[in-house]
């Protein structure tokens, strides 16, 4: 140990001396170090921000989706198929249940006259399942469904066309037809992209029923059920199989998940962005340790009088080997730490991550592995770097420093 620890203190002092040089050839393995630990956190973060925007189009992980059709075409009791689907779900307990009724036209008066809009009914826990973000304004709760005005959200685009009236005012907005009156209008939903100018007022499920006795031709109810992934595989055969006894004749019930767990080629395709992105930056970090080995051997050689005379002083080749090894190893290790530092403290500022991945709701923790994976690339960096010069050194004799 006392070998070890004075070899320790050799190389510590040489780098001291040397410390220009050390920073210079330094510089290219922090750097390195730096990109390979960001890219395994960016990669961390992009998949975090995919998976939440897979999870707004298809639920979050696992969503599974009822629905019911005809073979031959002809109309579904839905309301018949709603009361054997609650009865079938209560035996599962299911925390997070949403009916979502699409195909759903409204008569919208705006400023420049009546205007036909989509329409969606949904349930409360629609939100929770799609990670549903708001621009203005808040989200359906299950008691508006007693309110005398009932709440409606809004698209952004629908909204401008409204006034852009702000939401502690309590705008509202008249709906024509057979559901027709005033709604308050409660929530406002962005833009989903540059162009998108969709009309669409979204309705409680319930408190359209209690104005309408029935759907309106061409809404198609769905189930949306958000259950454990590791449950979903279970559970949906039996709910199925449930859902589908003594169901009347011609009548097909469908259950299927519709998140991104479902499709391999999304979680596939995330492991091909790290790989991409994690090989440039092992790239990177091999074309700095190159330069490192290169600058370490050059220096080497101006170091044959300093050797020889260490060796004459009675320092083995072990000391001399571990010497010039820790020296190159702790070196890139404390290279490496500041590189890891810098992208931590970058990473978890407050606008780096908001400004690149906007809309991201759980925003995860710096990784460790990101850490991890750098400070072990920085130690094995050190090791290779130092390794060849340490192999030269050996080779250095007494009197070869009396003739250089």
């Amino acid at each position: 140990m006392s070998g070890f620890l004075g070899a320790l203190a050799d190389a510590w002092a040489e780098i001291r001396v040397h410390k220009l040089r050390v920073l210079l050839s330094l510089i290219g393995i922090a750097v390195s170090v730096a990109a390979l630990t960001a890219v395994i956190a960016f990669s961390e973060y992009q998949q975090q921000y995919q998976t939440e925007q897979s999870d707004r189009w298809g639920g979050r992980a696992a969503t599974i989706v009822v629905s019911v059709s005809t073979e031959n075409g002809d109309p579904v009791d839905f309301d018949a198929f709603g009361d054997r689907f609650e009865r079938v779900s209560e035996r599962f307990g299911f925390s997070h249940t949403a009916r979502v009724a699409q195909g759903v036209m409204f008569g919208a008066q705006l400023p420049d006259g009546i205007v036909e809009v989509n329409g969606r009914l949904l349930d409360p826990a629609y939100s929770q399942i799609h990670r549903e973000q708001l621009l203005e304004g808040r989200w359906f709760r299950a008691d508006d469904t007693a309110a005398l005005a009932p709440p409606v959200i809004v698209t952004e685009a629908l909204w401008e066309r409204t006034g852009r009236v702000p939401m502690d005012q309590h705008p509202t907005i008249t709906i024509t037809g057979d559901a027709g009156g005033t709604f308050q209008v409660i929530g406002v939903v962005p833009r989903q992209g540059f162009g998108d100018e969709e009309l669409r007022i979204d309705v409680l499920y319930d408190s359209y029923r209690d104005r309408v006795d029935s759907l309106p031709e061409g809404a198609w109810p769905q189930y949306e059920i958000w259950v454990g992934a590791d449950e979903s595989a279970e559970i949906g055969p039996v709910l199925a199989m449930d859902l589908r006894a003594g169901l009347p004749d011609g009548q097909v019930v469908s259950v299927s998940r519709t998140d991104w767990g479902a499709t391999p080629g999304m979680a596939e395709s995330m492991r091909t962005f790290e790989l991409i992105t994690g090989g440039i930056a092992i790239l990177i970090l091999a074309l700095g340790a190159l330069s490192l080995i290169n600058i370490q051997l050059v220096a080497m050689r101006q170091r044959v009088r300093e050797i020889g005379v260490r060796r004459a002083f009675g320092a083995t080749a072990g000391r001399v080997f571990v010497s010039v090894l820790l020296e190159s190893l702790v070196a890139t290790t404390v290279a490496g730490i500041i590189g890891i530092a810098v992208v931590v403290a970058i990473l978890r500022s407050d606008w780096v991550i908001p400004a690149m991945f906007q809309g991201m709701q759980d925003v995860p923790p710096f990784p460790m592995r990101a850490a991890i994976t750098g400070l072990v690339a920085s130690v094995v960096v050190g090791a290779v770097a130092g390794f060849i010069p340490a192999l030269v050194a050996l080779r250095v004799k007494v009197i070869d420093a009396i003739r250089f």
